[in-house]
């Protein structure tokens, strides 16, 4: 069982909430170490001091703010120690915002937040289900592990969520970065209306156990091959850019192939899905409460309509 990353309290108004902050992700890319082409040595590095080229100890490190120009400021640890915000106990909600109106840029890690103890959760509930209710994200600071966070503490899937949020100063400008704007043209109307089509086609509800991270199985797939002295095959290149005279061509054959769906293609066992893709395979034949069924019964469902239809 996971351990709270930080303890203190929501507030808001004149209400105070105890909770307990738990991390809600976590990274699962390989890592590898390095090593020295053709041999088995390991690759390690030192902190040298550039000029002298001596290892330097870890305690006789500061840091340096550079000005330009080969200026620096020297910074000794105590200097920052001393001037670091303090560990926040609260999460005091100054505003609560539309949800919806936070643009997506800003969101950077997400963390769960559960009432500390059990009598606490008629207010913690009471927050969520108004949260709910309103779509409204509680916007606030707080201070963990010595540095200052903007967050939005919303209403999650039965629990609340707290966001991590980028500060304004550290979204870059698009302007200044890239060497120069799109241009954005104004859409012909046929093709306009066929890209929409091809969208509206392409819909689907937002399920999240259907995606996966097809390259890291990928490396572990190359680990396994190369383990095993096997041949390795090459993913196919990527797909050639559509010129601008085939634009139309191109959106006409990819709503038209929408359209027939894929019979062209064999159907995979329904033994070999998984019951996401179960479902989504009801949800297309109509199958009525299919969000009720088991694996087993999505399967069953799923082969009696795919009967029925051939046959009518």
């Amino acid at each position: 069982m996971a351990r709270p990353i930080w303890s203190g309290a929501i507030n808001f108004g004149l209400v105070t909430i105890p909770v307990e902050l738990y991390s809600a992700t976590e990274d699962h890319t390989i890592s590898f170490r390095q090593f020295e082409r053709g041999t088995s040595d390991r690759i390690r590095y030192k902190r040298v001091n550039e000029r002298t080229g001596k290892e330097v100890a870890f305690s006789d490190i500061v840091k340096g703010a550079d000005l330009g120009g080969g200026e620096y400021v020297i910074i000794e640890p105590e200097e920052l120690d001393a001037i670091a915000p303090g560990r926040s106990r609260t999460i005091d909600i100054n505003s609560f915002v539309d949800l919806d109106e936070i643009d997506p840029i800003h969101f950077q890690k997400t963390y769960w937040l559960a009432p500390a103890k059990e009598e606490y959760g008629k207010s913690y509930s009471l927050l969520l289900q108004a949260m709910e209710k309103t779509n409204r994200a509680g916007v606030a600071s707080f201070v963990m592990r010595g540095k200052e966070y903007l967050t939005a503490v919303r209403a999650g899937d039965g629990m609340l969520v707290l966001n991590t949020l980028l500060f304004p100063e550290d979204i870059r400008d698009p302007a200044k970065e890239l060497k120069s704007l799109p241009e954005v043209t104004t859409a012909r109307g046929k093709e306009l209306d066929m890209a929409v089509s091809l969208v509206e086609s392409m819909s689907d509800e937002w399920r999240p156990e259907d995606y996966h991270d097809n390259y890291t199985e990928q490396v572990e797939k190359l680990i396994e091959t190369k383990r095993d002295g096997k041949e390795i095959v090459a993913e196919a290149e990527p797909s050639e850019p559509t010129k601008v005279v085939d634009l139309f061509e191109a959106l006409s054959r990819s709503v038209e192939s929408r359209k027939k769906g894929r019979s062209a293609t064999p159907a995979p066992s329904l033994d070999d899905l998984t019951k996401a893709e179960l479902d989504k395979l009801a949800k297309e034949l109509e199958i009525k409460g299919r969000s009720k069924m088991t694996r087993d019964e999505l399967a069953k469902a799923v082969a009696e309509a795919q009967q029925t239809a051939a046959a009518s």
